[in-house]
């Protein structure tokens, strides 16, 4: 007979494993992909699944959906890591693949960390999921435009996955407090304040914040009646003091970032190096700060410095590069450059007005003047008729409208006089200038 001992047990298991969702139902978060009648749901509980590419930061349930997949599916599941598979394993598998297609038998190949594996270990794949003999499914953390071979990516459908909401994070928790798997059976005193804290504190990362309950729990005092409580106490003493201030409001984590983001948008190189490092000290992620900078050289810089785009995705390989700590110099030179650049939000205004007009009239057609005409009943149908190639003219100009005849002559983009914008100004003026006196010029000869 053996002996059983306390690591037996099933709540020695990480809290974050054993309240792993087991079914589209108990799936916290993806409304957007996993709502009633959205496709991936649809193609899950259909049990149709075609090679895809789960891509979300962690925590959000990319290995989950495998497992529930998995779980639901007919076709043989076979799962792969990026850090002990090798060609020769992958090229065994694949046989077996093809051997079971023979048979009828489908085959799901499963992925984590897609990003790991090098470009010989994903072109090993790219036959087998050509030929349909096995159906891949990647996740990860990175852009799969970079870290995916292009001929594997074009054959898989792409699903971003998003960072779960306060609010999700909150439900999962409370959960994980009534639910057998989690904390059922015990009595756990903890304020909806406190579960705030929690959420915040894991920037939606569900398994970030079960395994942050979990510490609690374990930390937590138990009182004479055998209850657990969980106090401010108790989670200052499991998470550092800083982290605890920079969320101590369930509001800070959007507060400072959007401090950042105005203090550059406000030219003061001061408030933004504070602020930036307010957010490292409490144990802010890098790359998330990198990315809202990227943003803002676009949406607040634009044109008016071309080399601020440059600075901000150089500053994002560089944190990938390095990581932390080494990586807020990177980052301050980002926000001090941001800050001290000429500022015109022109791009973001003209895409917004672009919206706008590509909302309403999204049924209107391409003008038949800048339409491809490949086949010979294309060009009966006069597609591409009149076409002007811009480069046979001297002044690499045209007057060819290529709006839709309901937007002629609206204007998206109106430039600013800050900076290198002047520049660009210019150039617009000169052109819309040009092609208002040739089209004069042009209806003139035709009369």
């Amino acid at each position: 007979m053996e002996q059983s001992s306390l690591f037996d047990r099933i709540d020695s298991e990480p809290l974050a494993s054993r309240m792993r969702p087991r079914s589209l139902d108990e799936f916290f978060g993806q409304e957007h992909l996993l709502g009633e009648g959205k496709i991936l749901r649809k193609m899950i509980e259909n049990d149709n699944i075609s090679s895809m590419i789960f891509w979300g930061p962690p925590g959000v349930g990319k290995t989950t959906l495998a497992k529930i997949i998995a779980k639901k599916t007919k076709s043989e599941f076979i799962t792969f890591s990026a850090v002990t598979a090798g060609i020769k394993e992958i090229k065994k598998v694949m046989e077996d693949a093809e051997n079971n297609k023979k048979l009828g038998i489908k085959t799901i190949v499963f992925i984590d960390e897609i990003h790991r594996f090098n470009k010989a270990q994903q072109d090993a794949f790219l036959p087998f999921v050509e030929k349909g003999s096995i159906t891949l499914i990647g996740a990860t953390t990175e852009n799969p435009s970079f870290e995916v071979n292009n001929a594997l990516l074009s054959r898989c459908r792409v699903f971003v996955l998003k960072e779960l909401s306060s609010d999700e994070i909150i439900k999962l928790l409370k959960r994980a407090l009534t639910d057998k798997r989690g904390f059922g059976n015990e009595e756990i005193i903890i304020s909806d304040d406190n579960l705030k804290i929690i959420a915040n504190f894991s920037n939606g990362d569900a398994r970030s914040a079960l395994t942050t309950l979990d510490m609690l729990v374990i930390n937590g005092e138990t009182d004479s009646d055998g209850k657990i409580i969980i106090n401010k106490e108790t989670i200052e003493e499991c998470l550092t003091k800083k982290t605890l201030l920079y969320d101590k409001n369930g509001e800070e984590h959007y507060n400072i970032i959007s401090a950042l983001h105005k203090s550059m948008r406000n030219s003061d190189p001061d408030a933004a190096v504070y602020w930036l490092s307010r957010m490292l000290e409490a144990g802010e992620d890098p790359i998330y700060i990198a990315r809202r900078i990227t943003r803002f050289a676009s949406e607040d810089i634009g044109l008016a410095d071309t080399n601020a785009l440059n600075v901000a995705i150089n500053v994002y390989h560089a944190c990938h590069f390095i990581g932390v700590p080494e990586c807020n110099v990177h980052l301050a030179e980002a926000v001090i450059y941001m800050s001290l650049a000429p500022k015109s939000n022109s791009c973001y205004m003209a895409y917004m007005a672009a919206s706008d007009d590509a909302k309403k009239m999204l049924s209107e057609p391409v003008p038949l003047v800048i339409r491809n005409a490949p086949t010979k009943l294309m060009k009966e149908l006069d597609y591409g008729k009149g076409y002007q190639y811009a480069h046979d003219t001297k002044e690499k100009l045209t007057n060819m409208e290529c709006l839709p005849p309901s937007l002629k002559g609206k204007s998206y983009y109106l430039p600013s006089t800050q900076g290198n914008e002047i520049k660009f100004k210019e150039r617009l003026d000169a052109i819309k200038k040009w092609k208002k006196d040739n089209y004069i010029v042009s209806n003139q000869i035709d009369k």
